[in-house]
């Protein structure tokens, strides 16, 4: 390794022309492991790749190895993106193009390897096929980026996802990793470096969506003997999941974001701030560090530039308020995640009163490439005021689920109907949501709204840090907004009046339409709808007086969701009806009598003792007593129960 290491940073990292040599390029080539042979089997190791069984695969590769096909080799890889293929398996034959197979569980993988090496493949599982130049094509079999899921994108950020080992910086500077990075410390001054990333246009990924050359400007600008970099991999909204992935999947090119980013406003310290829980991604992102620093990309004097530069992983305390900007430095400073009121502005005073950048994992990641290949070359993708991609996370209901990359000015319409392939099971489109938790509801009417800055927030959608959640018509919207301000109300600081009481009253109130009400008085059903009515103003109060960001946009998803869905809103009031069947305070169950044979399941699980009947006999619900929980719905093998 030590040969390997010397012949890296002598030959790639440091070399000075834009083209190296061609002996050079034969060896990247097989440190890159295009070019092998010996078979080579890939298996993806993402969260999602694990959770779905990839750690079994991989067991049961390597004992086919060992049995079978002793030079074949195992590589593990991040995730490539569709969550719905994993645990995702690819094969490469030496001659021949990868192949992909999709949802290798570990019982499928002898079958699966003895047919690829005898040549009788099972198309059964087969995703399709990439390759370049001097490779032999496998007939009749498509080519990955030939799918809709992929045809549509636009990797950037993604590139390297399943491309490569993660663990492996060896592999990453054969991929031109950190050359951006070595270029800019010892040909750039600070000034520059800043200058490049303002003229590309990129925009913050957390969803605000303010210059990122610019806020590093204010940070480099302001005087002060030290300087820090934050990059807030705290992800931690519902239904969001893009930094995870590219924690797992390609770590070196966020270390080299943070470093060329920290360069750039003459920070020395730079820290990640990570979500809890998140031990795998942790695990990878520190492997990766502590290999950049054996390289000597960290330290003193970096490559003799003059240039010094720790970088460090923290934890949160696991808080969905510590993400806001001020809140996480108060964290970092060991003190109660709270937000703090602005200005001052963390780019002048911020960790310990010192000038502090805050960039996202998806901001960090768009850095090196741009360094790389220049601001032209950004301006490219996209749209005028909003270049670039964007990552998205895709949930919920679509047919395809997974981490997405596409070019700004997408319409919502391609990524549902081609790249998350439509609505599962049949179902009708209900709504999109973006922006997580205090995010806003999309409908049909609006799906050819472009993913841009400007035009969303024309419309008065957030983009969010990345959540893409597809709901359909199976879904209770009042359900939902339920839920998510519920989980606003639990993540709440307290600081502020407005959202601590805000939020509570809300939920408080949603929770009093999902439900029957415990008396049946003609004012009940007008004391529910003046509740609703109060909902409209404690949001405007909340939006006008909070503190923070999470206070301010808490009550996004009632606004939508009331404007767009009001019918639904009704129904639960005045007709005291879920049409979703969602809602079980809502929901009434009875009993058949012709089709009940008093088999006594359902009054052996109902959790309330709300069933009574003889054995033999029809059994009965006490309507008073019953919950709305469905278990007797559930269990009862002669469709007997019946709901409204």
């Amino acid at each position: 390794m030590e040969d390997i290491k010397t012949f890296l940073i002598e030959r790639v990292l440091t070399f000075e022309s834009d083209t190296l040599l061609p002996e050079t390029e034969k060896v990247l080539q097989q440190v890159r492991r295009e070019k092998t042979d010996k078979p080579l089997i890939f298996v993806s190791s993402g969260t999602s790749s694990i959770i779905a069984g990839s750690e079994k695969t991989c067991l049961a590769v390597e004992t086919y190895i060992k049995d079978n096909q002793k030079s074949a080799s195992l590589v593990h890889v991040g995730c490539t993106g569709p969550a719905t293929f994993e645990p995702l398996v690819c094969i490469h034959i030496p001659g021949k193009n990868k192949l992909f197979f999709r949802n290798i569980t570990e019982e499928k993988v002898e079958p699966l390897l003895n047919g690829v090496f005898h040549n009788d493949i099972n198309e059964d599982d087969l995703a399709g096929q990439t390759g370049t130049k001097g490779f032999e094509l496998w007939p009749g079999i498509p080519f990955m980026d030939e799918l809709p899921f992929f045809k549509h994108q636009k990797r950037v950020v993604l590139s390297n996802c399943g491309c490569y080992d993660p663990e492996s910086i060896e592999e990453y500077i054969a991929r031109g990793g950190y050359r951006a990075y070595i270029k800019a410390i010892r040909h750039y001054t600070f000034e520059e470096v800043c200058d490049i990333i303002e003229k590309s246009g990129l925009r913050g990924r957390s969803g605000g969506g303010y210059l990122t050359g610019l806020k590093w400007k204010h940070a480099l600008n302001t005087t002060s003997n030290a300087r820090y970099l934050i990059c807030n991999a705290k992800e931690s909204d519902p239904g969001a999941f893009t930094d995870r992935t590219i924690l797992e999947s390609d770590p070196h090119r966020l270390i080299e974001g943070i470093a060329i980013a920290a360069y750039a406003i003459g920070a020395s310290n730079a820290i990640i701030f990570m979500r809890s829980g998140s031990e795998h991604a942790k695990n990878r992102l520190q492997k990766a560090i502590d290999k950049s620093r054996e390289y000597g990309l960290f330290g003193h004097n970096i490559f003799s530039s003059g240039y010094n530069l720790e970088v460090v992983i923290r934890i949160e305390p696991g808080a969905f308020v510590c993400g806001e900007e001020t809140a996480l430095i108060n964290t970092l400073e060991g003190k109660r995640g709270m937000p703090q009121l602005k200005p001052p502005y963390p780019t002048t005073a911020g960790l310990f009163g010192k000038p502090t950048v805050i960039n996202n994992v998806e901001t960090l990641m768009n850095v090196p490439v741009i360094m790389q290949n220049g601001p032209e070359w950004f301006r490219t993708l996209g749209t005028l005021n909003s270049p670039g991609t964007k990552v998205f996370a895709l949930a919920g209901k679509g047919r395809l689920s997974g981490v997405v990359e596409i070019e700004m000015g997408t319409t919502i319409r391609t990524i549902l109907e081609n790249i998350a392939d439509g609505i599962k099971d049949g179902k009708e489109l209900k709504a999109i949501q973006l922006g997580g938790a205090t995010g806003s509801f999309i409908t049909s009417e609006n799906l050819d709204i472009a993913i841009d800055y400007d035009e969303l927030k024309e419309k008065g959608i957030g983009m969010g840090a990345g959540g893409f959640v597809i709901i359909d018509e199976s879904t209770c919207m009042v359900d939902l907004v339920r839920y998510y301000m519920e989980f606003i109300r639990n993540e709440s600081c307290g600081k502020c009046i407005p959202c601590r009481e805000g939020t509570g009253r809300m939920l408080e109130i949603l929770e009093s339409v999902i439900r029957k009400p415990l008396n049946e008085e003609s004012g009940t059903t007008l004391e529910r709808f003046k509740g609703v009515m109060q909902l409209e103003t404690i949001a405007s109060v909340m939006k006008d007086t909070s503190l923070c960001g999470l206070g301010q946009t808490a009550p996004n998803p009632f606004i939508s969701a009331l404007k767009n869905f009001r019918d639904e809103f009704e129904e639960h009031i005045f007709d005291r009806k879920c049409r979703a069947n969602i809602c079980r305070g809502l929901r009434t169950f009875s009993i058949d009598v012709d089709k009940c044979t008093g088999c006594t399941a359902c009054a052996a699980k109902c959790p309330v003792n709300a069933i009574y009947g003889t054995r033999l006999q029809p059994f009965f619900i006490v309507e008073e007593k019953c919950i709305g929980c469905g278990i007797c719905f559930d269990i009862c093998k002669f469709s007997a129960i019946n709901v409204k």
